[in-house]
């Protein structure tokens, strides 16, 4: 007759050691997203975000973007996207609405925005990333839709985001050319702090307004991102911030916690950029069904 107390054992430690074996793909598995990448070991990356070379297009963008991003400006922004929809379709469809598309900010490459947006996730695919990662990479330019929704030019859609409401910091590209905003000398929105507190939290300031902020108030409420997926879209025009250090004095902790996601994702936006061509037709059925795992059928836009 076998012993039922040994055999109790056995089997509670065999329980126990296969737990352990799943935390362990669970732990791994959560840290996937934030390993170092491994796709742009290889790339000249001083070639990239060259904006002292870079052509008058893109000069001239930053230049009109610096003048009209004011408080007022995006005050007005925020009230009409909450007040109407500007269209229902699924995300594949918003991609390839969005085909069209070339941004004046962009100094890296001159493809069309659905071939930058299948760089960056094949390029998270290829270095093992989670499935919620690959898919973030292939939709978070899709805000720039807002620039067939009525936006009022490209500045208001595209470009690196920085703070609205206090003082522009000088960590942002071509940072004279706020002289002209009607912001720059105001006597609250000139200051350190401006309109905020010291570590409000970047939940509680005002981005300059576009295809980031746009795109993570349509996502937030209709996606299954996690957390850390909804930060890389949101942050990933941050550049003065993820890159160079300012706005800490307005960070809270959730800003610290998230800040290594949108860092994590920084290398697949930017050094996946080339003027290869990218096969859309052979990609498509996988990204779709990627698709269908993280977001409902149609959505509101």
């Amino acid at each position: 007759m076998p012993n039922i107390a040994t055999t109790s054992s056995t089997v509670g430690h065999d329980l126990e050691v296969i737990g352990d074996a799943i935390d362990e793909v669970n732990s791994i598995r959560g840290r996937l997203w934030d390993d170092e990448s491994e796709f742009d070991k290889e790339k000249d990356k001083e070639t990239f975000r060259d904006y002292e070379s870079a052509c008058d297009r893109v000069k001239n963008f930053y230049k009109e973007q610096h003048e009209k991003q004011t408080v007022a400006f995006n005050i007005k922004a925020r009230v009409d996207f909450k007040s109407r929809k500007r269209g229902r379709m699924g995300v594949w469809d918003a991609m390839l609405l969005l085909n069209t598309l070339v941004d004046e900010s962009d100094p890296d490459t001159s493809l069309s925005q659905i071939e930058h947006l299948l760089q960056t996730a094949e390029a998270i695919r290829r270095d093992g990333k989670p499935e919620w990662m690959q898919v973030t990479g292939l939709v978070h330019d899709l805000g720039k839709l807002l620039l067939l929704y009525g936006s009022e030019g490209q500045w208001d859609v595209v470009g690196d985001t920085f703070v609205v409401g206090c003082k522009f910091s000088d960590k942002i590209i071509y940072p004279d050319t706020f002289k002209a905003n009607p912001d720059y000398d105001d006597s609250v929105y000139s200051t350190e702090y401006g309109i905020y507190k010291p570590n409000c939290g970047l939940d509680n300031v005002m981005l300059s307004w576009g295809h980031d902020e746009y795109l993570y108030n349509v996502f937030k409420d209709q996606s299954y991102l996690p957390e850390e997926g909804l930060a890389m879209i949101r942050y990933h025009s941050f550049y003065p911030w993820h890159r160079e250090g300012a706005y800490r004095h307005l960070c809270n902790e959730k800003d610290r916690r998230i800040l290594s996601a949108v860092q994590a994702f920084n290398p697949y936006d930017l050094y996946s950029k080339s003027d290869e061509r990218i096969d859309v037709e052979k990609l498509a059925p996988y990204y779709q069904g990627l698709i269908a795992k993280f977001f409902p059928p149609i959505l509101d836009w």
